[in-house]
């Protein structure tokens, strides 16, 4: 599968606290990501593992503290954002947030909320063009046209949800960031959201990085699963072999969350206690070692690299592959 985007050594730190109390949050941490033409990758993990930053990152709305993010070939990370905004790949990139409510203009109608984007990005200039491209955004997401001289305050949640993704939609972007965009929704408008966003995928041939915390909706839109915790990947491959044969300790106390009722036999380990701090890390130490049931003291002394545990399957933890040779590798450390 050709790349569409590829991100090397991406970080974004933030400087907290003042004088001796001063120190950096390491919200991304050295992820490497990489997301093909027409693919959908879903990125999970815990509230304040650093996905939304991550997402935010690449969809170029806060600069990178340092690394590389490479869009059909250009370093469009080495782009101020400054001259981003006009760059040509602005239009190529676009992100659907997690609020509607937060993410629209309370002053803008709907048919402005839409246009706006096309008016500054897709090089149209005539009204009539405009128009036509803003209608047929609506028209995608399934809005009639009875609302489009409604304000956000006379939507409902479902009807401000489709206007967020018209919104993206409407420039014809290649990559879709998608932050939690149903997790402010009632279930069943989740559904319908849901649907519509696969729909669109498939209609439109455009590519998607679904931000969530919501395993099963990964399962069923995204062909790969990107894991983070503390700012670090710490699983990724393809979702089917993921979600059946999970390696990281986190990933499977994730799994272990989502409830089954055709589970059976003992209950998978739980997550305990809480994060280290993901202020001024421990270089040599793995993120995960205070929470795992697995940790020996090689994870006090060495960072896990990311390394291959299968097919296009990678997992940073010590003791990751095959069950067996778990065991030996415990025994001999």
């Amino acid at each position: 599968m050709t790349a569409l985007l590829e991100a090397s050594g991406l970080a974004r730190r933030f400087v907290v606290g003042t004088g001796r109390k001063r120190g950096l949050l390491h919200a991304v941490d050295g992820v490497d990501l990489e997301i093909g033409r027409g693919e959908s990758v879903g990125l999970v993990g815990e509230s304040g593992c650093g996905k939304s930053t991550l997402a935010r990152v690449l969809g170029r709305l806060i600069e990178p503290t340092e690394g590389e993010i490479r869009f059909g070939g250009v370093d469009i990370g080495a782009i101020p954002l400054r001259r981003f905004v006009r760059a040509p790949e602005r239009a190529r990139i676009q992100m659907v947030f997690q609020d509607p409510t937060e993410s629209l203009n309370p002053h803008f109608k709907v048919f402005d909320a839409v246009a706006d984007p096309v008016r500054r990005l897709s090089g149209l200039r005539t009204a009539k063009d405009v128009e036509a491209r803003v209608r047929r955004a609506l028209d995608h997401v399934g809005l009639p046209d009875e609302l489009v001289g409604r304000y956000p305050h006379q939507l409902s949640g479902g009807q401000k949800a489709r206007v967020g993704i018209a919104r993206a939609i409407a420039v014809e972007p290649e990559l879709l960031i998608l932050d939690e965009p149903t997790s402010a929704l009632d279930v069943s408008v989740q559904a319908v959201i849901l649907r519509l966003l696969a729909d669109l995928r498939d209609r439109l041939n455009m590519s998607y990085l679904f931000v969530s915390h919501d395993l099963n909706v990964v399962r069923l839109l995204c062909e790969r699963v990107v894991v983070m915790y503390l700012g670090k990947v710490v699983e990724t491959g393809p979702s089917a072999e993921v979600f059946a044969r999970p390696q990281h300790p986190y990933t499977r106390s994730l799994l272990a969350a989502i409830p089954d009722p055709t589970r059976r036999g003992p209950p998978p380990a739980r997550l305990a206690g809480s994060p280290t701090s993901p202020i001024d890390p421990d270089p040599n130490r793995c993120r995960f070692e205070n929470r795992c049931h697995m940790a020996a003291p090689l994870c006090a002394e060495r960072q896990p690299a990311l390394a291959l545990v299968g097919t296009d399957h990678r997992a940073a933890c010590h003791f990751a592959g095959p069950a067996p040779s778990q065991e030996k590798e415990r025994e001999h450390v």
